[in-house]
């Protein structure tokens, strides 16, 4: 993952420009004629470090449509490389962005990660980069070839990775004109041979700090130091989606680049290849796999599959031990783990779970109202049915549904095709979709990254908030979300007042939480995990609270607080587990 390559004139390495079948030899003439591509609106893809990008000139709204078109990614954000000349490195990207001197510092670390910053309402970008959002992920080139297109075309690219959506990134020059013939108009190659696929790592600053949503090229593989000795080298599998996969052995681990969703041959083609590349790398032999609990997940079948010893660990278990190792403690804590949906221990979909423990002994202590989602998984991507089933689920009729089932809440009455959820993922997607911002979306997380959008720079501590009520039963306190669809409702609101009212709602539930729990529980120390931490409005606000209440507050700064961090906080809830 370290090399220092030889390069000359006459060595190499050589580029090569395929376009309508002629291709163009030699670096200058390649060079060239990439960039002419390039102004004639082409979508090119463009050969880097750890795979491939579709780049298209980042102002022209034609070049954006077409690559949205043909890939096919119609809403999901698209990464822009901007130009980086030595003596102003950030001279062009601030015209379109807003930047601190500390994204500055992190935008110029070797790794070049792409970081998430606001756009500049007189950006010159194309507005269809990241439809909806008010951020855009920007990176600076990282391979000298990007510095001589950038150069030489003088703006912005978008620089997307060349893949079929939620399969790794294509790394092979044969296998990319194959694939993506359909995508990109040209291909610039070189014939330096890559061994590993590794995606641009990504990063978005909350509470001051640069937070991993994903990590991939100059930050993974990512080798951890474990707070204690694994009698025997294990192998940790991981989540569905954003998939990694983690190698350890005695008290150390390591964490492999970003695979994907393992929806396809081709990611669990590169999952295998992954997990026999580490074990060749680092000459360990996994003796035991450890994988979640859902029995559905492509990476559990996979793990049932092997001939060795298998172990299984709750999803947010998962969550909540990686979050665990990054607090400075090694005692008890309160764990808040909020995401989309994983498979709890009563066999229901949990996703607004709060423990008290440590890896291995964790005790869950408080939830959100369930709520059953009519046509399960189909809810990830059509909020709208979550937004039905808070609506039905406290007697309310639900009317902007996309299409007319007369047969849909007969069979949610009927509990068919409708398990049972606490998830406070789509509690956004309901959210999103009662207040009009999306019924429907084109790739998972898309209804909430929009309505933490409508918050804009609105202050959140000001908005007004709707108490939600705790109760406990059975020894568990439950947060009862039922004001909040009256209020997500009110046309009388603004979208923005809306939405910063649901942020302060659910922030403040969280400190209402936390305050019972430490009064019975004595515990003072809190961590988040889970693809709802990544939301920069609820998480700074709900960390603000807690401190000024006497909490001491952990967010992930290493691991993903999302599902890439599921295999890591496998070992670790194994591991630790095991010394108990």
């Amino acid at each position: 993952f370290h090399a220092e390559p030889v390069a000359c004139p006459n060595c190499g390495p050589e580029l090569s420009f395929h376009f309508d079948n002629t291709v163009v030899n030699g670096n200058e003439a390649a060079l060239k004629n990439a960039v002419q591509a390039l102004q004639q609106g082409k979508v090119v893809a463009v050969k880097g470090i750890g795979g491939y990008h579709l780049m298209c000139d980042a102002t022209n709204d034609n070049a954006v449509l077409r690559l949205r078109q043909n890939k096919p990614r119609p809403h999901k954000p698209l990464a822009v490389m901007f130009p980086s000349p030595a003596d102003q490195p950030f001279k062009l990207a601030e015209l379109a962005v807003v930047l601190t001197d500390d994204d500055k510092t992190f935008l110029l670390k070797p790794a070049r990660p792409i970081l998430l910053v606001a756009k500049k309402i007189t950006a010159v970008l194309s507005p269809h980069i990241a439809p909806g959002l008010n951020e855009v992920g920007m990176m600076l080139p990282y391979s000298p070839l990007h510095h001589l297109l950038l150069n030489d075309f003088g703006k912005a690219l978008v620089a997307t990775s060349a893949n079929i959506s939620g399969e790794p990134v294509l790394t092979q020059n044969e296998d990319v004109e194959k694939r993506l013939a359909h995508v990109a108009d040209a291909f610039l190659h070189h014939n330096r041979p890559i061994e590993r696929p590794a995606d641009d790592p990504v990063y978005r600053t909350i509470a001051r700090k640069p937070r991993p949503i994903r990590t991939g090229r100059g930050s993974a593989p990512m080798e951890l130091t474990l707070p204690f000795e694994l009698k025997q080298p294990v192998l940790a599998v991981g989540a569905h989606m954003k998939n990694v996969i983690t190698l350890a052995w005695k008290n150390r681990a390591v964490v492999s680049p970003h695979i994907g969703e393992m929806d396809s041959a081709r990611s669990v083609a590169v999952f295998e290849h992954t997990i026999r590349d580490l074990q060749t790398l680092y000459d360990i032999k996994a003796k035991l796999i450890i994988c979640d609990a859902h029995p559905g997940y492509t990476s559990t079948r996979w793990a049932k599959k092997q001939n060795l010893p298998l172990h299984t660990v709750y999803h947010h278990h998962a969550h909540a031990a990686a979050a665990w190792f990054e607090c400075d403690t090694r005692d008890k804590i309160m764990a808040f783990t909020w995401d989309g949906v994983g498979y709890g221990e009563d066999g229901t979909l949990w996703g607004g779970e709060t423990f008290i423990g440590k890896p291995g002994a964790w005790q869950r202590v408080a939830s959100m109202r369930p709520f059953y989602l009519p046509g399960g998984d189909k809810a990830g991507r059509e909020p709208w049915r979550s937004a039905a089933a808070l609506c039905w689920e406290i007697g309310k009729a639900y009317d902007a549904m996309p299409q007319v089932d007369t047969l849909l809440m007969q069979a949610w009455q009927r509990k068919l095709n409708a398990p049972q959820s606490t998830s406070v993922g789509r509690l956004f997607d309901a959210a999103a979709a009662l207040t009009g911002v999306r019924t429907c979306a084109s790739f998972e997380g898309q209804g909430p990254m929009e309505f933490e959008a409508l918050c804009g720079g609105s202050p959140v501590e000001s908005a007004d908030d709707i108490k939600l009520e705790l109760n406990k039963t059975a020894g568990l306190y439950v947060t009862d979300w039922q004001p909040l669809v009256s209020a997500m409702l009110d046309a009388s609101l603004t979208m923005n007042e809306r939405a910063l009212m649901f942020h302060a709602s659910l922030a403040r539930a969280m400190l209402q939480q936390a305050k019972v729990i430490r009064h019975e529980h004595g515990v003072d120390h809190v961590s988040f995990s889970g693809g709802v931490f990544q939301n920069r409005v609820l998480t700074e606000y709900a960390m603000a609270l807690l401190a000024e209440d006497g909490f001491k507050v952990f967010l992930p700064e290493r691991i993903p607080v999302n599902d890439a961090g599921i295999s890591f906080g496998q070992v670790v809830e194994y591991g630790y587990g095991s010394l108990l």
